[in-house]
């Protein structure tokens, strides 16, 4: 069986919307951060840093040659849409979801966990976002 990577998302908005910024790192099976990223994505709102966070977490697992991921996240709206609990009826989303599945026909499996935004690996994410977005106003 192969193994799984885990992704740790998050995304940033100041404003909502006002200049936001996205962030992940992926995890290989043995618990080593094998990727991180950080990037300022404009003027969005806090949902679409969010959902950029899992595309590019997803994107950077692909092409890693992962074959399974978990995303953990800490937005439980983009969780319980992208497992089908939630329906997604705004149209910028609705796009962003699409692209999210579109994706996952890369791997053998991406499932979704909403984590507590206290868990250490969304921490981290989470000072990712607020370090590019501290360092575009500067």
């Amino acid at each position: 069986m192969d193994e799984v990577f885990n992704s740790y998302t998050d995304g940033a908005s100041r404003g909502n919307p006002g200049p936001a910024a996205c962030a992940f790192l992926l995890i290989d099976p043995r618990g080593k951060i094998i990727a991180r990223d950080a990037v300022i994505l404009g003027r969005r709102t806090n949902n679409e840093a969010e959902y950029q966070a899992v595309i590019n977490s997803l994107q950077k697992a692909a092409s890693l040659s992962a074959r399974r991921v978990l995303v953990h996240s800490d937005s439980q709206l983009v969780i319980r849409q992208l497992k089908g609990e939630y329906q997604v009826r705004k149209p910028h989303l609705r796009a962003m979801y699409v692209q999210v599945k579109d994706l996952e026909q890369r791997f053998l499996s991406v499932d979704y966990s909403s984590v507590p935004r206290e868990d250490p690996w969304i921490r981290e994410a989470d000072r990712l976002c607020n370090e590019a977005l501290d360092s575009a106003n500067s």
